[in-house]
């Protein structure tokens, strides 16, 4: 595996997880004065775990 794709996978991953755990234990996310709703991170979860895990299946097919 490239180091670039190592790094998004691990990074992506973790950013997966962190929405996982804001689903799992919910807390306030405020920006600029306006709370961000929960149904953010589904979409964040669905995204960055998509993405890392496509990457991550991508780069054990070429090697």
């Amino acid at each position: 595996m490239k180091p670039f794709t190592s790094a998004a996978v691990v990074v992506l991953g973790i950013v997966a997880l962190a929405h996982l755990y804001r689903l799992v234990q919910p807390f306030e996310i405020i920006v600029a004065g306006s709370e961000i709703p929960q149904w953010v991170s589904v979409a964040g979860l669905i995204v960055a775990g998509g993405i890392s895990i496509m990457l991550w299946r991508e780069s054990r097919a070429s090697t």
